[in-house]
């Protein structure tokens, strides 16, 4: 994922498109991750995370790929479809991943999602940091994404055998379809829960507006040149990886409400100053802490919400749903947004929504040792 963000000004150039035309070929990852998300519930439950997670590597590793062949070819459309796949992966593999995740966490008794969710930002830290090298010295895009490519697929291999098989699926006894049947709108009518959801919503919001727009941001509204608009995001990726490494500590000492209260305040206040200060180094500064900011809000609000009663795996898989619709709107509106007011006032919308999310922040407390909602 990393790979492509450090190279969405060049594959912008490379199809010569508008702010507006980008925002479009962004649809293609809205629409792939909103798929990923939609199917990866029942598919859990059918089949186990397991292979999702396998299934969304490939797809990830797949689009990858494409996107660097789209890029060559000036292909808008082809570009989208990469997009997609990456989507499609990302939104079933990430919500089978947390499925599993918050199964270790349960057993463990302890905040480790976090520092699951660590990893996946060290691993943005180091394609980030890897783009912009190759950013620097003209790499093409089609042989830097191939070569992301080919290390996906042999990592994965002899890895996914070592995740654990049948979690999140459930049995075919004869409570068990009852059971899935009757949780599913109880799930859909809980406040709290959708509470927890639009804190997720908005602060996923705010981790993929830098995924999306970030270097583009510092190019077009600070006049970075590219590589250093690069190492912007680099540095953004860094300061996730150190929040989510140290904030299982903080989970554990404060709780998630104030975990997540802390995180919507600190990363509000670094997208304002990106907003609003017309200075490179007060931006990238800035940067850090919207990094921090956002590093915590959609693990520690998925385990708030695994923890909000029975059926973890379903409470999960919506939460991380409405979480991702900030996938399936952020990219187009901040394009069309910034076509008309530029990128830097597009931002105004994340910061709202940041900061409404400081207010929500109390559902994800828990309210007694059972965990009961």
């Amino acid at each position: 994922m990393a790979s492509w963000v450090t190279r969405t000004p060049d594959v912008r150039d490379l199809l010569g498109a508008s702010t507006g035309r980008m925002g479009l070929v962004l649809f293609g990852l809205s629409v792939g991750s909103m798929a990923g998300i939609l199917c990866s519930g029942p598919l859990v439950a059918r089949w186990g995370a397991r292979p999702l997670i396998a299934a969304g590597t490939l797809a990830t590793a797949a689009g990858s790929g494409v996107i660097g062949l789209g890029a060559a070819a000036g292909a808008d459309a082809v570009v989208a479809l990469g997009l997609g796949l990456i989507g499609l992966g990302m939104g079933g593999g990430e919500v089978a991943l947390n499925i599993e995740g918050a199964e270790v966490e349960r057993l463990l008794g302890r905040s480790t999602l976090p520092a699951m969710h660590g990893f996946y930002s060290l691993g943005t830290v180091v394609g980030a940091a890897g783009g912009m090298i190759l950013t620097a010295v003209s790499f093409p895009v089609l042989w830097h994404l191939a070569i992301v490519t080919a290390v996906v697929l042999a990592v994965l291999a002899p890895t996914i055998r070592y995740v654990p098989a049948g979690v999140g699926r459930r049995t075919g006894n004869g409570s068990g379809t009852p059971a899935q049947a009757s949780a599913r709108p109880a799930v859909w009518r809980e406040p709290r829960l959708l509470l927890i959801g639009g804190i997720i919503l908005a602060l996923a919001m705010a981790e993929g507006t830098a995924n999306d727009w970030l270097p583009l941001v510092m190019v077009d509204g600070h006049g970075f040149d590219p590589a250093l608009g690069s190492a912007v995001y680099v540095v953004f990726a860094a300061s996730m990886t150190v929040g989510r490494f140290a904030g299982g500590r903080f989970v554990d000492r404060y709780g998630r409400a104030a975990a997540l209260c802390a995180s919507a305040v600190i990363g509000a206040v670094g997208i304002a100053l990106v907003i609003l200060v017309d200075n490179q180094a007060v931006v990238a500064a800035a940067a850090v802490l919207w990094g921090i900011g956002a590093s915590l809000g959609f693990p520690v609000a998925l385990s708030a919400a695994g923890d909000s009663g029975d059926n973890s795996a379903a409470r999960v898989s919506l939460a991380a749903t409405l979480g991702y619709v900030a996938f399936l709107v952020g990219p187009p509106s901040l394009g069309q947004l910034g076509e008309h007011f530029g990128l830097r006032n597009a931002l105004f919308l994340v910061l709202i929504l940041v900061l409404a999310a400081s207010f929500a922040t109390p559902a994800a407390r828990t309210t007694d040792p059972a965990h009961t909602p």
